[in-house]
């Protein structure tokens, strides 16, 4: 049974989509095995990890962030790597970085180390079952579309080098999912202090994240928040993120504590 927030994020989802790209989100978040390794990793990073949410809510809405950024992008005349490299369509990327962004923790569910690589790992052939039934005539594209999602599965915690626009999205998506809501199971679970409570603390700090089309930049990023503890994750996880993605020339990025002056960090 989905929640209302799943059904909300699908909804926004929906929104941002049409053609072949729509059908493949629609394919992904019917589908049971999909839904049930989402879950469980949630179960490994809430209930024994301690960690934030890493599950179905988490993965809808990075894919919704992945989602506005491609479009305010490619709007603007931002070419991503597969239309660029003449691999493929405008619809193939934009499907790769759907992909990555529903699969790219499925890993947790066997632990937090290395997690991305458990994900691209078992990511392969759900990959493989998906594209199958939306292009079962089209192997170079099937084959464009899931190396592009791997890659972005594989580059979204900065420890393996990205080099498509694609997988720098996703990357930067799924850093802007910081905002209190991801926090509220851990903290209510878990009062007790313990080693990664900075985590759950600075995200119950940020009150929104906001990803807009840019003033002197394509894209804009605007973090606010309701105590400085947030800065923690806006320079700790979402700067490292952008420093190591492909989008980093493309973003202005803004933070600010409610009723204080805004910090431009790019």
């Amino acid at each position: 049974m989905k929640s209302s927030l799943e059904l909300t994020m699908e909804r926004e989802l929906a929104s941002l989509l049409d053609g072949k790209a729509l059908e493949v989100a629609r394919f992904i978040w019917d589908d049971e095995e999909i839904h049930a390794w989402q879950e469980y990793a949630n179960t490994v990073s809430i209930r024994r990890l301690g960690f934030n949410d890493h599950g179905p809510v988490h993965m809808r809405k990075v894919a919704v962030n992945a989602m506005k950024m491609f479009n305010i992008l490619t709007e603007q005349g931002i070419v991503p790597n597969i239309v660029k490299e003449g691999s493929g369509t405008l619809e193939d990327s934009r499907i790769a970085v759907l992909l990555a962004s529903f699969l790219h923790d499925i890993g947790m569910s066997v632990g937090r180390h290395n997690h991305e690589t458990s994900s691209y790992m078992m990511a392969i052939p759900i990959i493989d079952r998906v594209i199958q039934a939306v292009f079962p005539d089209e192997l170079m594209r099937r084959v464009v579309i899931k190396a592009v999602a791997l890659e972005g599965i594989l580059g979204h915690m900065t420890q393996h080098p990205i080099t498509t626009l694609e997988a720098g999205i996703v990357l930067i998506a799924d850093g802007c999912d910081m905002e209190k809501g991801r926090s509220r199971i851990p903290l209510l679970m878990n009062q007790e202090s313990r080693v990664g409570d900075i985590h759950k603390y600075s995200s119950s700090a940020i009150e929104s994240v906001s990803i807009e089309k840019g003033e002197e930049k394509p894209l804009k990023i605007t973090v606010k928040m309701t105590a400085s503890v947030g800065f923690f994750q806006v320079e700790e996880i979402l700067m490292r993120k952008i420093m190591a993605s492909t989008v980093k020339p493309y973003i202005e990025l803004y933070a600010y504590v409610i009723g204080r002056d805004v910090k431009r960090y790019l």
